[in-house]
């Protein structure tokens, strides 16, 4: 699941339109040191911005000798052998989080499917999804044979619980909370509306690695969570994942949804007693290689996540009193990972003027959601499944004869969503800027809302 990619706004006549509002508002003509820099003024940064992505800026030497050692040993596949570099990953990840179950697979989609296959999700079953995610959600509902319903988000930039609670049929199976951009989501309320309609939860907690609420590790309220491991994580070995629960039955149905040889492969390392019967599916596992690169990088994780709190705190501590736009909504601002901030501006084209007028200071923004750049993870571009696309001509899942549900899709079916994502600009924080890159990003809100913000 990649990280969502700010696009750049095109100057076409629209903008240019709101750059010439936004010149009026600032004074255009006036040449003092307060000018905006879109206007001829001097921008608050006048060097790029560091770039980089959590866990891959921090590789060094420790993952390349873990990586040596499973080459030299020339044992890339988890079994037979005993206290594999997978089986160790689980027990560390298992520990931090403090569940009881862990399994590595090869991808955070992987740890979804698995995931929601653990809690039971099936062919007839509906799985609501926010409509602010990355495909790979909604996608991983599809391969269990179930079909994805898509849901609003507020101003937390994850699941509305009240929208939620509307899209529940009496085909729905479960929910899938995600705790998008390092921020997690409404769960006390999204739990409370689960629990009302005996909803499972499956916690997507591939943009939060790390993250907690309310003291408690995210993945951890829910039935099952899931990680990502990808290039673009807090924490990476390139690609992988992780599931995680606290629920025996779970664990294993997640174990079978990911190795068709279990329990073959077990029963001389672990000597493990199933308690279900497994079934066939997919394969998931990971290689010994990525499961030795992310060892190393859990184990930091906690400086990654202290940086990179310390950027955002720093950000938000540095904002005067914002006239045009609001900071999005935290339940927990102690526990989301730092790796973003976003503000949501009162008006939609004043925010495209923002985010032009940021650019122009130095500091990379735009709208997230803008039309004319597909970003997979605004359900808008999810063509394939807007338009019930299948592998197969039968139309699996919509059509599937288990399935007594209607589900529908419209690019405009969410306009709550489109409407906070066309007003919300993102701030990204990475591990090689400091805490002065963050003030200044900061200065240069505080500039252009000044200008700009009514």
């Amino acid at each position: 699941m990649p990280t969502p990619v700010i696009q750049r706004h095109k100057y076409d006549s629209r903008s240019c339109a709101i750059v010439r509002i936004i010149r009026a508002v600032s004074g255009g003509t006036d040449m003092s040191d307060s000018r905006l820099a879109i206007d001829g003024g001097t921008p608050v940064i006048s060097d790029p911005l560091p770039t980089g992505v959590s866990g891959p800026s921090v590789i060094g030497d420790e993952e390349i000798a873990a990586v040596t050692e499973v080459l030299r040993s020339q044992e890339l596949f988890r079994y037979p052998k005993s206290k594999s570099e997978a089986a160790r990953f689980e027990e560390e990840a298992a520990r931090r989080l403090g569940v009881e179950y862990a399994l590595m697979v090869n991808s955070g989609t992987s740890a979804l499917i698995s995931a929601l296959i653990g809690v039971g999700v099936g062919p007839g079953d509906e799985v609501i999804v926010p409509g602010y995610t990355y495909i790979a959600t909604a996608a991983a509902v599809m391969a269990t044979g179930a079909v994805p319903v898509i849901a609003e988000i507020d101003e937390s930039l994850g699941l509305d619980p009240q929208d939620l609670e509307r899209k529940i049929t009496p085909h729905t199976r479960a929910v899938v909370p995600v705790h998008m951009r390092g921020v997690p989501a409404r769960l006390e309320d999204i739990l409370a509306v689960a629990r009302k309609h005996g909803l499972k939860v499956v916690e997507d907690c591939c943009q939060c690695v790390g993250g907690d609420y309310m003291g408690q590790s995210v993945g951890t309220y829910g039935d099952a969570g899931a990680w990502s491991l990808n290039y673009y994580k807090t924490i990476s070995s390139g690609e992988g994942g992780l599931v995680f629960t606290n629920d025996r039955d779970i664990y294993e149905r997640a174990c079978f949804a990911g190795d068709p040889g279990l329990p073959m492969w077990t029963a001389s390392e672990e000597s493990v007693e199933w308690r279900n019967e497994p079934f066939p599916r997919q394969t998931y596992r990971p290689s010994e290689v990525l499961a030795a690169i992310v060892r190393v990088q859990l184990s930091k994780l906690d400086d990654i996540l202290e940086h990179q709190r310390s950027l955002k705190r720093a950000f938000l501590e540095k904002l005067e009193e914002a006239k045009g736009y609001r900071i999005q909504h935290v339940d927990d601002p102690e526990g989301d990972t730092g790796v973003s901030a976003s503000v949501i501006v009162h008006d939609k084209e004043l925010a495209v003027g923002y985010a032009h007028a940021l650019s122009a200071e130095g500091v990379r923004a735009a709208t997230v959601y803008n039309d004319g750049f597909p970003d997979r993870h605004i359900y808008t571009y999810w063509d394939s499944i807007l338009e019930k696309r299948s592998h197969h001509p039968s139309g699996y899942p919509w059509n599937d004869p288990n399935y007594k549900g209607n589900v529908e899709y419209s690019k405009d079916m969410c306009p709550q969503t489109l409407d906070i994502l066309g007003r919300s600009l993102r701030f990204d924080f990475n591990m090689n800027m400091t805490v002065e890159h963050a003030r200044l990003m900061a200065e240069a809100l505080n500039k252009v809302d000044a200008a700009v913000g009514g």
